[in-house]
């Protein structure tokens, strides 16, 4: 019985980049198949930094090419080059034309308040004085329209390039713009890559400081497309202080750690909560979590935003808390973030 080619990615369709939950043929990492009497050689190209990375990979793919009928012996052989600009495991990721630095952020699950920290963050980043974009990621369930307070649609330029939405000294772009309230994105995984290119690199962004992207939870194709196109800057990742949300939190560390891609730090949100009618302190989603976390990913602990009511307000009604009070504490603490980061990424 002949093995064919069909069977053999079939059988490399089964193993998964370290990291991530695609696997290393959606990937692009195989770049020829050859099949003589029973057996095969496959070749793959990947460009990391990490050792452990292609090991894991070899290993993998020749244990999943030996589980094919009438296959004699498998050899995988790996090109290894390492990553452009330092940053990304994807074969094409390249700078954006006028961004100085792209920074992501991200959480290994959802309901940790990402999106808030991510619109909050950016405001800050721009009180600071920098010139600041902010790209929502989350084609699926996109939240920056509302969290900005405006439902504006973009334009296009005469080279048909997309005109970012203005808002709060920012520009914005988020598939929110291009949906009315109650239209779902109905999207395979293919235009999903897509219209995450599109925002990346279709996006009259201009001259920035920094581009934030609003990544969604997890660790799966858009985060994959991302640090195939554009080279990260660094990561923050975002979680609540219980051990839920933490070993998530260690996933999606884990996953920028596997594509060369520095992890800033983390910052804890829903920290605590205090009350307003007697200053008492609620540590509601437990104490400490965010700190240990952050000595276990040896990266430095950003920042801890508390649970607050004016800050929910604020996204509702679509004026982030840092652009609507400055005097608030919450606002204090997402500026000292924002230095901090103006500090390790200038």
């Amino acid at each position: 019985m002949s093995i064919s080619e069909e069977q053999v990615k079939t059988a490399l369709k089964s193993v998964k980049y370290p990291g991530f939950t695609r696997d290393i043929v959606s990937f692009g990492l195989v770049k020829s198949i050859g099949i003589d009497h029973g057996e095969v050689k496959v070749q793959l190209a990947l460009a990391t930094n990490d050792p452990n990375v292609p090991a894991a990979i070899k290993n993998d793919a020749e244990r999943a090419l030996l589980g094919i009928e009438g296959m004699r012996s498998a050899k995988v052989l790996i090109d290894i080059h390492a990553p452009p600009g330092g940053a990304g495991a994807g074969m094409a990721a390249t700078q954006i034309p006028g961004v100085r630095h792209v920074l992501a952020v991200a959480s290994g699950k959802g309901g940790v308040g990402k999106s808030t920290v991510a619109a909050n963050l950016a405001v800050a980043l721009e009180q600071t004085g920098a010139r600041v974009g902010l790209c929502d990621c989350d084609i699926y369930g996109p939240s920056i329209a509302l969290m900005f307070g405006t439902r504006k649609r973009p334009t296009a330029t005469e080279e048909n390039k997309i005109v970012p939405i203005e808002q709060y000294g920012l520009r914005l772009m988020s598939m929110g713009f291009l949906l009315d309230d109650t239209s779902p994105a109905i999207l395979r995984g293919p235009m999903v890559t897509r219209y995450t290119q599109q925002f990346l690199r279709q996006v009259e962004w201009g001259e920035l400081d920094y581009l934030v992207l609003d990544l969604p939870p997890g660790t799966g194709d858009i985060q994959l497309t991302i640090v195939q196109t554009v080279a990260l800057s660094g990561a923050i990742i975002v979680s609540t202080p219980q051990e839920v949300a933490l070993i998530d939190a260690r996933k999606a560390a884990t996953m920028f750690d596997k594509v060369n891609v520095p992890v800033l730090g983390l910052i804890e949100n829903m920290s605590y909560f205090m009350s307003p009618s007697d200053g008492k302190r609620y540590d509601i989603f437990g104490t400490g979590g965010g700190e240990r976390e952050a000595r276990r990913l040896r990266v430095p602990l950003l920042g801890q935003i508390p649970i607050d009511i004016a800050t929910r307000e604020g996204g509702d009604r679509g004026i982030p808390i840092v652009s609507e009070d400055r005097q608030s504490p919450v606002t204090a603490e997402f500026v000292r973030i924002a230095e901090t980061i103006r500090k390790t990424l200038p």
